[in-house]
């Protein structure tokens, strides 16, 4: 007996080809979760439903799907439901940054460039923030989710990040979309509340993905940047965290453990939501 409850279950991964997402579905699959790697990036899904079925055997599929274009996710679905069913679990990971919304200095100084500093960021570079994790988690929610009002049953994961509690200096869209992120969590777990379908959120701490990696580490001797150096000291537990470490959080919410919870975000952050930083 599968104490979790997942077993023959199907997932829907958005972002799934990405290093946290990909880690994911790798833990719904040693679950005995159908998985479902949707990307913008086609043969990247494939390729990751492929080693996820030679690893654990379970049947896994990678599709392409554009999370901004409702007619691309209803495709998708259509393709998903024709291979495995149903759709029971749709964890919402696909997100990111972009340079034209993130400031080149921490504080105004008072002798800096405009352009380097919030009067310098484009209105286009935060269109495409919230877009991407605001209406990225907004229109697979509203196509996969119909499916699980259908059935009476279901559970939505999306990714938060701690920045949507405490905003990082710079990056203010992305801070303000993931803040955008958990108020939309409470708000759809209500609003479903009497369907059977729960909807929750993880906050991820920082992991070094390929997104931050050269922010957070010098390219070419591998230490710490002094962005790097400033976040570790603000982590109690003074490292990243890995992508292995979010997916007890995500088992726990999309099995029967969490029967009775809907509405939360979870962090995963090594402490750093906790610490005043004295």
């Amino acid at each position: 007996m599968n104490e979790l409850n997942l077993k023959n279950k199907v997932a829907v991964i958005t972002g799934g080809a990405g290093i946290i997402c990909s880690e994911m579905a790798r833990s719904l699959a040693a679950q005995g979760v159908k998985t479902v790697i949707l990307d913008l990036n086609k043969e990247a899904a494939i390729k990751v439903a492929d080693q996820i079925e030679k690893e654990f055997k379970t049947p896994s599929i990678g599709l392409s799907a554009n999370v901004l274009d409702k007619a691309s996710i209803e495709a998708a679905k259509k393709e998903i439901i024709n291979k495995f069913g149903t759709i029971n679990i749709l964890v919402n990971g696909a997100g990111g940054n972009s340079p034209a919304a993130t400031t080149k200095v921490d504080k105004i100084e008072g002798n800096e460039k405009p352009e380097d500093t919030f009067f310098g960021l484009q209105i286009e570079g935060f269109d495409k923030v919230f877009d991407l994790n605001f209406k990225g988690t907004l229109l697979p929610s509203m196509v996969f989710g119909a499916e699980m009002v259908s059935k009476k049953s279901g559970v939505i994961i999306n990714i938060s990040s701690m920045n949507s509690y405490r905003p990082l200096t710079r990056i203010a869209a992305y801070s303000a979309a993931k803040a955008a992120v958990n108020n939309f969590t409470q708000w759809l777990a209500v609003h479903f509340s009497k369907t059977g379908v729960r909807v929750n959120a993880i906050a991820p701490g920082f992991l070094l993905t390929n997104q931050n990696r050269f922010l957070l580490t010098d390219e070419k001797t591998g230490e710490m940047t002094a962005r790097g150096k400033k976040i570790i000291n603000s982590t109690p537990m003074e490292r990243y965290c890995v992508p292995e470490e979010l997916t007890g959080t995500l088992l726990y919410l999309v099995s029967d453990l969490s029967k009775a919870v809907t509405g939360i975000i979870i962090p995963v952050d090594g402490g750093f939501s906790a610490y005043s930083g004295v």
